[in-house]
């Protein structure tokens, strides 16, 4: 591989030292630098070019540096970029007017990132709860499945079930109880026997970090019919599973589920700016009022322009459809190679994982460092999962070549 320099001035080493010396050390990132990005392709600064397999997890879904998304920022950025929710500007209410059509909601509220939709949504339901169900003030209660990963908020950790998202930050905010993922028969047992005060349940309908978990058919529509007979607020977190990544629209169009709140997140901008929205009809929405909820940057005019260019490209390009056929194609190939540490290969569309049985002291991040030698970057989840998400916008030609990568990979193990 190359060692000139030529993207930037900073060379990949000086790169890593300057972060691990000035950056918190909050991230473990693979050892590459990356400095430009086209399509589903990323260079580091020396020029060596690499297939992007994670798509900064899923928000890329429209390639890196889309010319559309690329012009309406330009385009918005030389004209007013920010307001505050202080005024009206002539951007958000077309925006809102856009999404709520696109995806078939009353209302939405606009945040930024993921973790801020989630933390939207939980007050929300709380709010909802209060006002609308009846639940005695200071006693509503979210129910969140296991294993699941919504964000890095106080209030999200205390959902979650994983020691390295919530050690050593407690104490953590009450109302929250957790139930087995896959197995609606918990949450309906929970409801039974608890369910006058609890407002929502959320969930992730593919739980992306915990390895790309894939619920058996019919789970979320079993969860949102047992949250209806119990009068709760059915939430899905789409914001890695949302805007074509799973091969439809919405990961909760497999099981017909319409949620009572959707947030998403990620690809709402294709990876241009933070952008993350909650959507739902007016009951719920219209408990939040004036003064209760907000954001400087939530819906600001370039946001509001950037998110509309990025969702209009999923359907002008088909990536919906683009993504269940080339998903079906690479898992297909993937389960041809014959290799004991390979275990199970599953996934919908293109967000795809292998399980793997580490080997004579071979886990996925070895796999993964292998991976990028031979120019294919993704990045492994826990010890024994290497997460597969490109772009969607990706050739079946392209696809087919980085198959190969991957069998090569396995074949010197």
């Amino acid at each position: 591989m190359s060692e000139q320099l030529k993207y930037g001035n900073v060379s990949s080493k000086r790169a890593m030292e300057l972060e691990e010396e000035y950056g918190a050390h909050n991230y473990h990132p693979l050892p590459v630098v990356l400095a430009k990005g086209e399509g589903v392709f990323m260079w580091d600064p020396e020029g060596n070019r690499y297939y992007d397999f994670l798509s900064a997890y899923s928000a890329v879904n429209q390639g890196h540096c889309h010319p559309k998304i690329i012009k309406a920022l330009c385009d918005q950025a030389q004209t007013l970029t920010l307001t505050s929710r202080a005024f009206y500007n002539n951007k958000l209410g077309e925006f809102e007017k856009f999404i709520t059509e696109y995806f078939g909601f009353d209302m939405v509220l606009p945040m930024n990132s993921g973790a801020e939709g989630v933390e939207t949504a939980m007050k929300l339901a709380r709010k909802w709860a209060y006002n609308v169900k009846g639940v005695e003030n200071g006693n509503a209660v979210i129910i969140f499945a296991e294993n699941n990963f919504h964000g890095r908020t106080i209030a999200i950790v205390s959902a979650s079930s994983d020691p390295d998202c919530y050690e050593g930050f407690g104490p953590f905010a009450p109302g929250i109880v957790r139930v087995p993922y896959n197995d609606a028969e918990a949450l309906k047992k929970y409801l039974v026997e608890h369910g006058k005060n609890v407002a929502a349940f959320i969930v992730e309908p593919i739980q992306g970090e915990a390895g790309v978990f894939v619920p058996d058919e019919g789970y979320l529509k079993s969860c949102f019919d047992i949250c209806k007979e119990h009068n709760v607020l059915f939430i899905a977190d789409e914001i890695q599973t949302g805007i074509a990544r799973t091969g439809k629209l919405l990961a909760c169009d497999y099981d017909n589920v319409r949620p009572d709140v959707l947030i998403l997140g990620k690809a709402v901008s294709g990876g241009v700016l933070p952008v993350s929205v909650v959507l739902a009809d007016k009951e719920v929405m219209m408990q939040i009022k004036p003064g209760q909820h907000g954001s400087t940057f939530g819906g600001f005019p370039l946001a509001c322009t950037v998110a509309q260019a990025a969702l209009e490209v999923v359907k002008e390009e088909k990536l919906a459809e683009r993504a269940f056929e080339l998903g079906e194609f690479f898992r297909d190939e993937l389960r041809k190679i014959d290799h004991p540490m390979i275990k199970l290969v599953r996934g919908r569309g293109l967000l795809n994982a292998i399980v793997v049985e580490p080997k004579d002291g071979v886990e996925a991040w070895d796999v993964c460092l292998m991976l990028k030698e031979k120019g294919l970057l993704c990045k492994p989840t826990h010890r024994h999962i290497i997460r597969l998400a490109p772009p969607l916008v990706i050739t079946k030609e392209q696809l087919a070549e980085c198959i190969q990568i991957i069998r090569d990979v396995f074949a010197t193990l």
